[in-house]
């Protein structure tokens, strides 16, 4: 059977068999989007091609067998387990966020059939309304999420995993396996990724233990504004399926240091003071601000590597003209006094980034 073919039989099956559909712009992963309207009601048609990419990380696999099973099991990426996306999307909006409601979904054949949440992304509406009321709202959202201790789902189809020291490993050594090459013409030798991987393991030593759900990807092209909902259900949430249970600050750094979009470094600044005031008396406010730095300079060491793949492994250049940015991001992060290590070997080794 074609996947034209198992398409159709997914629609027929959830009753959208004679809806129309248009692409919808997609992300950078495996994942496509079709928006689907019949008798005047819209909808979503997701699009994960079961065999697109590696398998995801086995709940219970130690880091030998992560470290064989590569990068997806390593980083425990959701890979190709569309059951991810759905029970997220529940729990999600059992915590009072407005995630897709899922109609229709055959994980095994790589369809869900979602509740559309309109095209106001953040990253659209900016200019156009507020842009500290929408990051209040934002903020909101993820103190909501944070505030209601859902607990790590867990089944035979999907377990959230702890965004552990591995995990967060994998992702930092991007920077050297991608961002490198592209910068020096040359992989980086075996010698300096020892050394760049023993700075991050001392590093990730001082972070406070997973306590959240860490969407992992929660900014300005992945929120969309919904007005005519409350509180925090006025933030609509998409593209979560790679969801971990990790810090606070980690959602927090991934809406403020935007790799797509600047804010202002004053505005970032009160947003962090703004999530800070929801602390309950027990909230450690010193822990959460050194969670924030470490985790800020991982994120964009990460994204620097995923930017410099894109553009040369995926034949996506147009990620290059991101670089700048998350470059400028960088060098903040590693002005601060927690990634000092950090900053001494790219002064020696990359000191354009510094």
């Amino acid at each position: 059977m074609t996947r034209d073919e198992a398409r159709q039989n997914f629609l027929k099956a959830s009753g959208w068999g004679e809806a129309a559909a248009a692409p919808l712009a997609g992300d950078a992963s495996t994942r496509s989007y079709q928006r689907l309207h019949l008798n005047g009601r819209p909808a979503v048609l997701m699009i994960a091609p079961p065999g697109a990419e590696t398998a995801a990380c086995p709940p219970d696999a130690d880091e030998g067998v992560r470290r064989a099973l590569g990068y997806n099991a390593m980083a425990r990426l959701a890979g190709p387990n569309l059951n991810a996306f759905t029970t997220l999307s529940n729990a999600l909006r059992g915590s009072g966020l407005s995630a897709p409601e899922i109609y229709a979904a055959d994980p095994a054949a790589g369809f869900a059939l979602l509740e559309d949440l309109g095209d106001d992304l953040f990253a659209r509406v900016a200019g156009k309304i507020d842009e500290e009321m929408l990051y209040r709202a934002a903020i909101d959202a993820l103190a909501r999420l944070h505030e209601s201790g859902a607990e790590p789902p867990r089944s035979d189809a999907y377990a959230m995993l702890d965004y552990d020291p591995l995990a967060l490993e994998a992702e930092a050594a991007l920077l050297m396996e991608w961002y490198w090459p592209l910068k020096k013409g040359a992989p980086a030798s075996d010698d300096l990724m020892t050394e760049y991987l023993s700075l991050w393991r001392d590093i990730f030593k001082n972070l406070s233990a997973p306590h959240v759900y860490v969407l992992r990807d929660y900014h300005a092209e992945n929120l969309l504004w919904l007005p005519d909902r409350k509180d925090a259900a006025r933030v609509g949430v998409i593209d979560f399926q790679d969801a971990l249970y990790g810090h606070a600050a980690y959602d927090l750094v991934s809406l403020l240091e935007d790799a797509r979009r600047d804010v202002a470094p004053q505005l970032a600044e009160k947003m962090i003071a703004y999530y800070a005031s929801f602390g309950s008396p027990q909230f450690d406010q010193q822990g959460f601000f050194r969670d924030y730095a470490i985790l800020a300079t991982q994120r964009n060491a990460k994204i620097l590597g995923i930017f410099a793949r894109l553009a040369k492994r995926d034949n996506k250049p147009r990620y290059l003209d991101l670089l700048p940015r998350v470059e400028a991001h960088f060098r903040r992060d590693l002005a601060r006094p927690e990634a000092a290590p950090l900053r001494a070997f790219f002064a020696k080794h990359l000191p354009e980034l510094v």
